[in-house]
């Protein structure tokens, strides 16, 4: 791999959305590979589907070891509801990588195909809460295996914000107005909206708590400094004091403390959101059964799991990967011990779409100025 590719993995820490946009800076644009003519053969080569940086040889060396090191060929998204529809277009790769809450939507798509959790060798080491979540499994099948995780909270600066008790409503607090900054993304909204009714399930709004919400957003609105859609544009504003809370990344405040940033990630009382992105199964796709369970077995390594943790400061779907990993990089993520933490959090699953409109369009209406 190009040195100027790996160094930009180190400093962005994976960030997908800086990731793509420097590759394309330095010309080395990451556009989806046309399909091509022919891949229907059945000695097509595995392709896998995935963000941007998870190409990387050491997440898959157990399937390198399994085919003479052979590498798959692999396509690249930045946008999961783009990459579903190049999908439905007749784009026809083996395994894609979304995240848990758009799983529904693939599969009603027709996209998909069940998963045979007796051929994925880590099965009963996949943290049990991911796979109880809402599409992971449906009508008695399994349609996702969990691979990495991550955390979404309040992040801010201890030595610039007094924090009497941690909570979502900071967003609320009119001392900080024009010093805080929100990721600009429909379903966060949609679960900020439901974490600051107290709804028990954020991602779930009945049609009371979403005229509540309204309010509440609208107040949100007025205290924002900026929305921010690049990870180190948000990154930048904290460092130099110019935004002092905001929505983010446990991967942020690991950048962030290595330069030295006064910075914390909030456990708020009324929970923290956790996402969850894995591997899929594409119908269309003409791999052999063989070569997906084997870049699956490999993907969902102990080995694999650690470098994620250590390198990407993510959060790995095989329970073992904690314990290879090295103690301190765990630390940075927020917790010592993931299985108690994950059942404290509220996880990122689908919104109703008619739901998640209603939201969306009144957010926009308010960020309008309504």
């Amino acid at each position: 791999m190009d040195d100027r590719v790996r160094n930009l993995i180190d400093s962005y820490m994976m960030n997908r959305r800086d990731f793509v946009k420097s590759l394309s800076a330095l010309g080395l644009g990451l556009a989806v590979a046309p399909v091509v003519a022919g891949r229907a053969n059945a000695a097509a080569n595995l392709t896998f589907y995935t963000w941007s940086g998870y190409e990387l040889p050491e997440f898959h060396q157990a399937y390198l070891a399994s085919h003479d090191g052979k590498e798959p060929d692999f396509g690249f998204f930045s946008d999961e509801e783009e990459a579903l529809q190049k999908v439905i277009a007749g784009y026809t790769p083996d395994l894609a990588h979304p995240c848990v809450n758009t799983v529904g939507r693939w599969r009603a798509a027709g996209t998909l195909k069940p998963l045979d959790p007796s051929k994925i060798t880590a099965w009963n080491t996949i943290f049990p809460q991911f796979l109880e979540l809402q599409d992971v499994k449906a009508d008695d099948q399994y349609w996702h295996v969990p691979f990495d995780w991550g955390t979404s909270s309040v992040i801010y600066r201890t030595d610039l914000v007094e924090v009497p008790e941690e909570s979502w409503t900071i967003f609320l607090d009119d001392r900080y107005k024009g010093k805080m900054s929100f990721l600009d993304a429909p379903d966060n909204v949609a679960a900020i909206a439901g974490l600051l009714v107290g709804a028990e399930n954020p991602m779930d709004l009945d049609d009371a708590q979403i005229e509540e919400s309204g309010k509440i957003l609208r107040h949100l609105h007025q205290n924002m400094r900026f929305y921010w859609t690049d990870q180190s544009e948000l990154e930048q504003a904290m460092a130099s004091g110019e935004v002092v809370a905001a929505w983010g990344w446990g991967s942020s405040v690991v950048n962030l403390k290595k330069q030295g940033v006064a910075i914390k990630m909030m456990n708020p009382k009324e929970g923290i959101m956790t996402w969850v992105c894995g591997l899929v199964s594409i119908a269309s796709g003409p791999a052999s059964d063989q070569d997906r369970y084997d870049f699956i077995n490999a993907m969902l390594s102990p080995e694999s799991g650690k470098y994620l943790i250590e390198q990407y400061a993510y959060g790995h779907g095989n329970s073992e990967s904690f314990k290879v990993a090295d103690p301190e990089a765990v630390a940075a993520l927020g917790f010592t011990d993931p299985n108690e933490f994950l059942k404290s959090g509220n996880f990122f699953t689908a919104v109703d779409q008619a739901k998640r409109q209603k939201i969306y369009d009144m957010w926009q209406q308010i960020r309008a100025g309504g």
